[in-house]
């Protein structure tokens, strides 16, 4: 299963742990909205590849 996590902001330590337990033994990846200009068309493209995806606020 491979789990897409996005950040709206930096996460915190409490949002590190737990993305390290939900993606515990998972393939996952991470994009930042938390940039000058992020790049929606490889978000929309990391979206349709993933299995799961969470968004962190």
């Amino acid at each position: 299963m491979k789990i897409l996590n996005i950040y709206r902001s930096e996460p915190d330590d409490t949002v590190k742990k737990l993305v390290e337990i939900v993606t515990r033994d998972r393939e996952s990846e991470d994009f930042d909205l938390n940039v000058e200009n992020p790049d929606y068309d490889a978000l929309v493209d990391k979206i349709l590849e993933a299995d799961q995806t969470i968004c962190w606020w």
